[in-house]
């Protein structure tokens, strides 16, 4: 097969070409780094880029390929890998000077998992800082450039997963979402992004931002992908006591005939109300009505609770990320400025001259609403927020099958446009935030493009816990009959 013709089928599609005999991971691996050399160039999706060590290892693949001993349907498959999900021997550098030395010695259970699936990791690809933003803008490698339009950010803090198969350098990527960091990429750059149910996928070497609310999930070019990757990466793991053993792996053939009649759609009023651009509320609209059409019940309610999202949510990231980050002080690993200097001004020199600016506000952040004084004004009602959430989405969830609505209020913005304005940026997260905070699965899946550029629009399927089938199933019937 040719590169063209490799690069042009899904990842199912490429597993099954690579079993058929029609290619090999070998050929299929190169036909990825080739794009990669002819792209990235103009996207800086990846970090680090693996290619003698991927080609090795597509080689050992189609040799267990050959001999039995691999028969997943993404074996032989490249996947590209966010740099905040730690790979032995590779560099994973949070998109951070703190880390940008920093290789890990050992591998995160999903990246073992990808391993023992038979995929192949092309590349460690480009983030917002330690997973703080919206934009992937907050790199210490630069930005990334979203492939749908000139000028635009691909979202964050996954940007990098989700350029990378929107300009087709990956046909599958791993991201994390704390807030929307799957989801919203994934709608700026017109891929499928699933958040996975908080605890269905082990955490354990993913470098955390806040450890309540991160989550690892799939990033691809159709909600079948992205299923037949989380299969891959769920379930439960000692090494990680949040994971759990409800997690279950979603049956392709369910998915492929999922059928909506008799399911429930909800849509809470809060989402299309003011503040969604016009063009967003309209291709999310349009969407939910195919969705009707195949057989889905829809119905609107009101969800007050969503105003709350924002100060819920960033009290609580901000003041776990202050202390997840506390570790970094220039003495075990990491970045170490030059020069003998006594220990406390190693720390403040180590933390000042190695993390970012939006990394410093969130940490600032962090320490305030947890200092003495304020840690009951904030912190803690924050914490009974969360409650309440939880109690509103268990509520509408006794009614509906899925809630849906936009993924962000906005299409891909401009580049710079949120860092000048950091409370505009936390904006922006008003329709994703609450699904990390209840822990629920969600998936975005493009529903149409706006404007002039004719940028990408997601439609986000909130689901009830452990029901990613769901999520899935709407994702996957959606996109047959657009």
């Amino acid at each position: 097969m040719t590169t063209e013709e490799i690069i042009s089928l899904s990842a199912l599609e490429l597993g099954k070409a690579i079993k058929d005999g029609k290619t090999s991971s070998v050929e299929a691996t190169h036909a990825y780094l080739t794009r990669i050399d002819e792209r990235d160039g103009d996207y800086n999706a990846f970090i680090t880029v693996l290619r003698e060590e991927a080609l090795i290892r597509a080689a050992e693949v189609d040799a267990a390929i050959s001999a039995g001993k691999l028969t997943g349907p993404l074996a032989g498959v490249p996947i590209a890998v966010k740099d905040n999900i730690c790979t032995k021997g590779v560099l994973t550098t949070c998109g951070s000077k703190m880390l940008s030395n920093f290789v890990p010695p050992y591998n995160a259970t999903v990246v073992d998992k990808l391993n023992d699936a038979g995929l192949v990791i092309i590349g460690k690809v480009n983030m917002d800082e330690f997973a703080m933003g919206s934009t992937t803008e907050t790199s210490y490698f630069g930005p990334t450039v979203n492939p749908h339009g000139t000028g635009r950010v691909p979202g964050g803090s996954s940007g990098g997963s989700a350029a990378a198969v929107a300009a087709d350098m990956a046909p599958v990527a791993l991201g994390s979402d704390t807030g929307g960091s799957i989801r919203q990429p994934s709608s700026f750059c017109g891929v499928t992004g699933l958040k996975p149910t908080y605890g269905s996928v082990s955490r354990y070497g993913l470098v955390a931002f806040a450890s309540s609310l991160d989550q690892i999930g799939p990033i691809a070019r159709n909600a079948e992908d992205a299923a037949a990757l989380y299969n891959v990466i769920c379930g439960a793991d000692p090494r990680d006591q949040s994971s759990s053993e409800q997690a279950a792996t979603v049956d392709m053939d369910v998915l492929a005939g999922f059928s909506l009649k008799g399911k429930k759609i909800g849509l809470p009023e809060e989402y299309f109300g003011e503040g969604i651009d016009a063009g967003v509320r309209e291709k999310v609209t349009a969407a939910i009505k195919v969705l009707e059409g195949l057989g889905a019940e829809v119905e609107t309610f009101s969800f007050p609770i969503a105003e709350y999202a924002i100060p819920t949510y960033y009290i609580i990231a901000c003041a776990e990320a202050c202390s997840n980050l506390s570790r970094y002080d220039g003495i075990k690993y990491g970045y170490r400025p030059e020069g003998d200097i006594d220990l406390t001004r190693l720390y403040i020199k180590s933390r000042s001259e190695g993390f970012g600016l939006e990394v410093k506000r969130r940490i600032m952040l962090g320490n305030f609403v947890l200092s003495s004084g304020y840690y009951d004004a904030y912190y803690n009602k924050a914490l009974q927020a969360k409650n309440l959430i939880k109690q509103s989405f268990d509520k509408a969830f006794e009614k509906y099958d899925v809630i849906a609505g936009p993924v962000a209020p906005t299409p891909a913005l401009k580049a710079g446009e949120s860092l000048s304005d950091p409370l505009k940026m936390y904006l922006g997260d008003i329709c994703t935030v609450l699904i990390n905070i209840a822990g629920l699965p969600a998936i975005s899946v493009p529903c149409g493009q706006v404007g002039d550029e004719q940028l990408p629009v997601g439609l986000q399927l909130i689901g009830k816990p452990f029901e990613e089938a769901t999520v899935l199933g709407f994702a996957s019937a959606l996109e047959k009959n657009q």
